[in-house]
Formats: structure tokens, C-alpha cells, sequence
């Protein structure tokens, strides 16, 4: 399903981290992967309030937390500017879709990172 949000479609997710050697670009292509599929969750289910909105990040952040694995296997991991990197990513998704007063700790409530 492609992204109809002008915004989100034009965004180039995780470029900051794409920049630093320390972070492989096969392990961020399935961190960009993953919030792309966010928003297409997003514009597919159209969540009505702050509650609908945290229980779509809840799960793409559950995903992330799977890729901690491959981070390290990668001789990498997602420490602080990445858990800072991401977390700006699943800010400005929320704030894209409408939800600029979302909370961006509680969107990303479920990290292990």
C-alpha cells in the first residue's frame, strides 16, 4: 500500500543514523521498514485518539526491539543516539498523521533500548 501523506512519503527515515558508520544500513533498512509499515497501519486504520495511535506504535516499537539482535550481531546496538534517532522517527509520524500533542516517551513505551 503506498503512503498517500506527502510528508511521510518525502521523509528519509533514520537519515541520521544512515550517516554514522556504527550503524549498519541492512539492520536500519528494517528500522525504516518497520516505521513505513506504521504508517501504512496509520492511513489503513485511521486511529480516532491518542490510545488507538499508542497501541500502533506499541507493536512497531515491540519490532524494534527485536532488531536489537541484529544490531549487535552487526558489532552495533541501539543506544542512545539511536534510541534518540528513533524515537524523533515515531514523533514525527504521529505528529504527520495529525497527533502532535502524542506523548514521545508513551509512543515508544514499550522499548527495550
Amino acid at each position: 500500500m503506498p503512503i498517500t501523506n506527502q510528508k511521510v512519503a518525502e521523509r528519509p527515515f533514520l537519515q541520521s543514523l544512515y550517516r554514522d558508520d556504527y550503524y549498519p544500513d541492512h539492520v536500519l533498512d528494517k528500522g525504516r521498514a518497520i516505521l513505513l509499515e506504521l504508517c501504512e497501519r496509520i492511513e489503513a486504520e485511521r486511529p480516532a485518539d491518542l490510545p488507538a495511535l499508542y497501541a500502533l506504535t506499541e507493536v512497531a516499537t515491540e519490532r524494534f526491539n527485536l532488531l536489537e539482535v541484529e544490531f549487535e550481531a552487526a558489532g552495533s546496538e541501539i543506544e542512545t543516539v539511536a534510541r534518540e534517532g528513533i524515537g524523533e522517527e515515531f514523533w514525527f509520524v504521529a505528529s504527520a498523521y495529525g497527533f502532535p500533542e502524542a506523548d514521545a516517551e508513551e509512543l515508544i513505551a514499550a522499548r527495550e533500548w
